[in-house]
C-alpha cells in the first residue's frame, strides 16, 4: 500500500489507529497532569469517530457494538483515559440510537451530533444515593413546554468539556426514586458549579469532577421512554462491554510491553530461555480468556437486540454483569504478571516497559460500577433465575 493510500485510508480501524497514535503521544502528560485528553478528543472529532454509532439515515455510520468495542480496545492500548472518554460518550449515544428514534427532537439531535461531532457526557450519579444510578433524589420540573432540573451530581466525567449532558432524575416531584427519566441538555442550556475535584489514583484524564447541575430546556428534550427501559435495554450492555474493551486494551498493551522485554532479554541470553518467558506464556493465556469473555458478551448482546424482552430479562442482565466482573478482575492479574516479568523496568516510570499507569488505570475497573454492588444484584437475581449451564448457550 502506498503512503498516499495509507494517508487517505478512511476505514474505521485506520481512523482509530490514527487517533491512538495521537493519544499515545500525550498519555503520560494527561496522566501526570490529571488533565483532559484534548489532543486525542480533537483527533476523534477530526476523524469523525463520535457519531459512528448513529444510523446512516441520521448522518452516522451505523457502527455495531463490536466495531465500537474494537475502537475502544485500540484506544485503550494507547491511553486509557482517552479510550474511556470515547467509551462513555458512545454509551450515551447508544441511548439516543436505541431509544430516541421515535422523537423528532432526538432524531434532529443525532443529525447535529454527527455534523458537529458533539461530545456527550452523563450525569447519573447523585449525592445521597451513592453509585445507584437506578434511583434519583432530584426531580425534573415540567412547566408547559419547558423543563427545569437541578442536580447535585457527584461525578460528571469530562463534564466541563462536553457539548451536551444526559441527566437522570425522577419523572416528577411526586415520583418514586426509581421512576426516572433522562433528559438531554445542550451546553448553552445548563450551568455547572464544581463541588468535587477529580484527583485520583488512575483514569486521571477523565476529569470526573462533581458539580451542581442547573439546566433549563424545551421539554421535548426529555426522552419519551422511561429511564428503566433505557438502562436495561442499552446502557447495561453497552457500559459493561465497552468498558471491558477499554480494559482489554490496557491489558493488551501491558502484555506487549512484557513480550518486548522478554524478547530483548532473549537476544542478550544467546539462545537460552530468558527469565519471565514461562510467565509471559501464562499471561498470554489470561489475555486470550479475557478476549473470549468480551467477544462472548458482544455476541450475546447482538443476539438479544432482536428481542426487547430478552434485553430486559434477568438472564441477560446476569450475563452482562458476569462479563464486567470477569473483565475487571482479570486485567489486574494480567498487568501484575506483566509487571513481574518486566521487573524494575516495569516498575519505573519513563522506560519502554513502564506499567505504573496501566496498573493504576486498571484499578478503576472494579469500582465502575462497584463489583460488590453488581455481585449483590446478581445474587438477588440468581435466587429466582437458574444460571445458563449449557456450553453453547
Amino acid at each position: 500500500m502506498s503512503l498516499a493510500a495509507v494517508a487517505t485510508d478512511m476505514s474505521l480501524g485506520a481512523r482509530a489507529h490514527r487517533v491512538a497514535r495521537v493519544a499515545a503521544d500525550f498519555a503520560d502528560s494527561v496522566d501526570r497532569e490529571g488533565r483532559f485528553p484534548k489532543e486525542a478528543v480533537d483527533a476523534m472529532k477530526a476523524e469523525r469517530l463520535l457519531g459512528i454509532q448513529i444510523p446512516a439515515a441520521f448522518g452516522g455510520e451505523s457502527a455495531t457494538t463490536q466495531e465500537l468495542a474494537e475502537v475502544c480496545s485500540i484506544l485503550g492500548q494507547a491511553c486509557a483515559a482517552s479510550a474511556m472518554v470515547f467509551a462513555m460518550h458512545q454509551i450515551k449515544v447508544s441511548s439516543l440510537v436505541e431509544h430516541g428514534a421515535e422523537s423528532e427532537w432526538h432524531r434532529d439531535f443525532m443529525r447535529e451530533l454527527c455534523a458537529r461531532q458533539f461530545l456527550v457526557a452523563s450525569a447519573t450519579t447523585e449525592a445521597g444515593i451513592g453509585g445507584n444510578l437506578r434511583n434519583s433524589i432530584c426531580a425534573i420540573e415540567i412547566d408547559g413546554d419547558t423543563c427545569r432540573l437541578e442536580k447535585d451530581a457527584t461525578v460528571i466525567s469530562y463534564g466541563a468539556h462536553a457539548d451536551a449532558i444526559m441527566v437522570t432524575s425522577r419523572a416528577r416531584a411526586d415520583a418514586a426514586p426509581g421512576d426516572q427519566v433522562m433528559t438531554v441538555f445542550r451546553k448553552s442550556q445548563y450551568t455547572l458549579e464544581k463541588t468535587v475535584d477529580w484527583d485520583t489514583l488512575g483514569m486521571r484524564g477523565t476529569c470526573s469532577d462533581g458539580f451542581i447541575f442547573k439546566g433549563e430546556a424545551p421539554a421535548a428534550q426529555v426522552f419519551p421512554k422511561p429511564f428503566a427501559e433505557i438502562a436495561a435495554q442499552s446502557m447495561l450492555a453497552s457500559s459493561h462491554l465497552l468498558w471491558s474493551a477499554v480494559w482489554y486494551g490496557i491489558a493488551a498493551d501491558a502484555v506487549l510491553r512484557a513480550q518486548a522485554f522478554v524478547r530483548a532479554a532473549a537476544r542478550k541470553a544467546g539462545g537460552s530461555q530468558p527469565h519471565g518467558a514461562l510467565r509471559l506464556a501464562e499471561t498470554s493465556n489470561l489475555l486470550q480468556l479475557l478476549k473470549a469473555n468480551i467477544l462472548s458478551g458482544l455476541r450475546a448482546y447482538e443476539d438479544a437486540k432482536a428481542d426487547p424482552d430478552q434485553l430486559s430479562s434477568m438472564a441477560f442482565s446476569i450475563a452482562m454483569n458476569n462479563v464486567k466482573l470477569a473483565s475487571s478482575e482479570t486485567i489486574l492479574t494480567i498487568i501484575n504478571q506483566a509487571m513481574i516479568i518486566c521487573g524494575i523496568m516495569g516498575y519505573k516510570n519513563g522506560t519502554p516497559y513502564s506499567l505504573g499507569r496501566h496498573l493504576r488505570d486498571a484499578h478503576s475497573a472494579q469500582l465502575m460500577i462497584s463489583n460488590d454492588r453488581i455481585l449483590g444484584n446478581t445474587s438477588t437475581m440468581l435466587l429466582v433465575q437458574k444460571p445458563d449451564t449449557s456450553l453453547l448457550g
